[in-house]
């Protein structure tokens, strides 16, 4: 098993077990795909749930840019959401979780087809 297919493994143990969340496989090899190399680098793999910097990442570099979305008070509001249910307290919210979350949430599957 590659290391991209073992991340994979662990973020849908995530969604499972820690959000609840039935995921899509292939949505979420697209998702973790679009991630890049940042899933490699434990900094950046993960999202700082309480650091508006990071925050600010997600919604400009993947709900605007990557998904398309415009700016507006439902981004932050989604955002929150997504880390309230993957938990405030979890240390570890890996960056394809969040995002795969983001896409469901706001209905962009397609982006990844």
């Amino acid at each position: 098993m590659s290391a991209r297919e073992e991340l994979i493994v662990k973020y849908a143990a995530d969604l499972t077990e820690k959000c609840g969340v039935n995921p899509d496989m292939d949505l979420l090899t697209k998702v973790t795909i679009g991630c890049g190399p940042s899933i490699y680098n434990a900094d950046s793999a993960t999202v700082a749930g309480s650091q508006q910097s990071e925050l600010d990442t997600v919604k400009n570099n993947f709900l605007i840019k990557k998904l398309g979305l415009s700016d507006g008070p439902e981004l932050d509001a989604a955002i929150d959401a997504v880390i309230e249910k993957y938990g405030r307290s979890n240390r570890n919210k890996y960056r394809a979780v969040i995002y795969y979350l983001l896409a469901v949430h706001f209905k962009k599957e397609s982006v990844y087809n």
